[in-house]
Order: C-alpha cells, then sequence, then structure tokens
C-alpha cells in the first residue's frame, strides 16, 4: 500500500543540503545588500561568520579561520597548491572527492613524490601506511561513499608533515580532533544548510609556519594567496575576504549559525546527526532488501548516509538495470513529493545516499522510511510484470 503520511521537508540532497528547520526568506532580510564588503557593516558580518564557527567548533585560539571563494573545493585546492611540495604526499582515496585529489596532485600540480592509497567505495584504505613525515591529503568523511574516518588516533601527534583535511560533510556532525589537523576546509551548503560557492579554511600555527617559510615552485592565482613578502595576510583570517562574497549567503551563514546556537552548539547538532543515523540503522536492521555501502559501523558516516541494494533478484541485475532500478527509486519518490535528490553519486556504485545531517528532522525521516520500501516494491513488481 502506498503511505499516506509525507515528511513535512522532503529534501535530502546530500549537497546543497536542507535549509534549517523553520527557515523561510525572512532569515535574509537583515542582509547587507548594495552594500561593500568592505565597508563597516560587511566586514562586521564576515567576521562575525568566522568568530562564531570558531566558538562553535570549539576550534583552538591559535588557528585561524577565513572565508575563501569557491565552496569546499576551493578551499582544499587553495590549501593543496599553496602549501605541498615541501616534502613528499600521501593522499588518502576512498571516493570521488578523494580520487580528485589525488588527480590534483599527480597531474596537475605534478607532484614528483605522491602516494596515493586507494579503497573500494564502503571501505577505507589501511590507514596504517600513512608516514606522518610527509603531508597527508585526506576526506574526513566521503561524502560520496558515507564512509568516514573512525576517529584522529591514526594520526601522529609528532607529525612533521601537514595533515590536511577536506571535512565539508563532517564539520559541525562529527567530533574533530583539531590537535590532529593542520588544515581544516569545509563549505556552508552541508551540515548547515547554508548556500554554495563559498568556502572556509582553518589553519593550525604549524601550516601557518609552512605559509611562511615555504614558497611554490609554481605560480599562485590571486584567489590561492594567503601569504606575501613571508607573512600571512591576516585580513583574509579577519574578514578581509580574497575576492567579493555574496553578502546574502553571508546573511544565511549567520541565520545558520544562529539556529545552530538555539539548537544546542555543537553538541546539539551532533546529536541531531547521530539521531538521524540511529534512524536508518533501526530500519536497514529490519529490511531484507536494503544495507549500508559502509558495512562497518565504525566508519559509516551519520551525513551522507548511501546504501546499497542487497535484494538477491537486483544482485542478479546487470549493472545497467541496477542503476536503473537505483534511479526509479529515486524518480518514484520524486514524483511523490516524498524525496528530492537520494540518488546516489554518478561515480558511486548504484544505490541511494540520503542526507542526514543536522538540519534533516527524525521524524521526516521516520515518515520517509514507508515510502523508501513502498518504492522498492514498485520497481520490484513492475519488473516482475515486464519479465
Amino acid at each position: 500500500m502506498k503511505p499516506t503520511q509525507k515528511p513535512k521537508n522532503p529534501y535530502f540532497s546530500s549537497g546543497p543540503c536542507a535549509k534549517r528547520p523553520g527557515w523561510t526568506l525572512d532569515a535574509l532580510k537583515g542582509a547587507a545588500l548594495g552594500r561593500s564588503h568592505r565597508a563597516k557593516i560587511g566586514k562586521t558580518k564576515l567576521a562575525d561568520v568566522i568568530e562564531r564557527s570558531k566558538a562553535m567548533l570549539q576550534m583552538p585560539k591559535d588557528y585561524v579561520l577565513g572565508i575563501v571563494p569557491a565552496s569546499d573545493t576551493g578551499a582544499i585546492e587553495m590549501a593543496m597548491w599553496s602549501l605541498l611540495g615541501e616534502r613528499g604526499v600521501d593522499v588518502l582515496a576512498w571516493e570521488s572527492f578523494g580520487s580528485g585529489w589525488a588527480t590534483d596532485c599527480q597531474k596537475q600540480l605534478k607532484l614528483k613524490d605522491v602516494r596515493v592509497f586507494k579503497a573500494d567505495y564502503g571501505k577505507l584504505p589501511d590507514l596504517k601506511q600513512v608516514d606522518w613525515k610527509r603531508d597527508v591529503v585526506f576526506t574526513w568523511n566521503g561524502t560520496t561513499s558515507g564512509v568516514k574516518v573512525p576517529n584522529g588516533d591514526w594520526i601522529a601527534a609528532d607529525r612533521e608533515g601537514l595533515a590536511i583535511c577536506d571535512a565539508t560533510s563532517a564539520v559541525f556532525a562529527m567530533e574533530m580532533p583539531w590537535d590532529k589537523l593542520d588544515v581544516v576546509t569545509w563549505s556552508w551548503q552541508k551540515v548547515m544548510g547554508g548556500e554554495g560557492a563559498h568556502g572556509m579554511i582553518a589553519l593550525s600555527p604549524r601550516a601557518v609556519k609552512r605559509l611562511e617559510t615555504y614558497t611554490p615552485a609554481w605560480p599562485l592565482p590571486k584567489i590561492f594567496q594567503m601569504s606575501k613578502g613571508g607573512k600571512l595576510i591576516d585580513g583574509i583570517f579577519k574578514g578581509e575576504t580574497i575576492n567579493t562574497p555574496s553578502m546574502l549567503c553571508v546573511e544565511d551563514a549567520l541565520d545558520g549559525l544562529t539556529w545552530g546556537e538555539q539548537a544546542g552548539g555543537l553538541k546539539g547538532l551532533l546529536a541531531r546527526s547521530n539521531a538521524n543515523l540511529k534512524t536508518m540503522e533501526k530500519w536497514v536492521a529490519g529490511s531484507s532488501w536494503i544495507g549500508f555501502l559502509a558495512e562497518s559501523p565504525e566508519i559509516r558516516s551519520n551525513t551522507s548516509i548511501c546504501f546499497k541494494i542487497t535484494d538477491s533478484w537486483y544482485a542478479s541485475l546487470s549493472p545497467e538495470e541496477q542503476e536503473k532500478g537505483a534511479k526509479k527509486i529515486a524518480s518514484l519518490l520524486e514524483a511523490e513529493g516524498v524525496a528530492y535528490d537520494i540518488g546516489s553519486y554518478r561515480d558511486a556504485p548504484a544505490g541511494l545516499r540520503i542526507w542526514g545531517g543536522a538540519t534533516v528532522e527524525t521524524s521526516d525521516l521516520e515518515a520517509l522510511l514507508p515510502w523508501l520500501d513502498w518504492a522498492w516494491n514498485e520497481v520490484k513488481a513492475a519488473a516482475a510484470k515486464a519479465a
């Protein structure tokens, strides 16, 4: 039977992600539109995003945080182009974006000493292979695979290289061991439900020292430059952005932070994401047709929750038919106005991906689950009828 109750908010995309509960355009009424981002009002708002983010994330006081162009991609590329090349680099890749950073190190930066440790979707590479005398580039949470690192224990406290972490779908949803991380990047469009195009980059004192003592062999575009004359351009980390930001997006980011503070700060946000994952785990445990792409609970994401279809009939299909079946589930639910954008990422195995970050209400996930079962049964019944 087709369910009757629908999620109040059908937005389960893994980016841009659902707006915070209760969000309307009225949240942007205070935006400094038509004003220079260099005017006092603009700089104050930009600095406010930085300082409130640092406070909520409980970032060490000696770390610096800045707003940069081009979302998380811009932030991580800025880090790689500015910091790498001083020593050998290890890159960990277990999904699309980590593989992309490895490709950039090898084919764009053309670094001579790069080691890439890869794992299939749903798994992690052996973290013990990492040599902390080298710089290490990795994602904390693989957005396209639903696989995260279990913790920071594998990162050496006495490392000589830098730990450069793309944490875009982890920050505000997972514990970040700041003392183990030298560069952390993310975007507003993930856990806090902000708008795209703006990234954030946090630097440890060790990363700042590298910027001030090392000059890459290649030219750096202006939007990547974080130091000048051997000194950090500290204005970037006080709200003086490299290029013009959208003050409408800035206002939205501030609104998200206000909501996060009211939702219990970091502890409250983590609890919301963890509750969402538990809801999905309970459903999967009682299901006969679906499982997690990340089979091990220790490495399972609580934000980009990725699923594979485990039914024996489905497993007998060709890869092309499997992909069509998974896409049909997603399209059926979109047509019903129940769930939008829940297909797996284009490079990932056929399946489903449902965002469980803090802006998603657990009650909406609970309402979605019967619909997922319904859509699966519809797809399987249609295939049986066609056969």
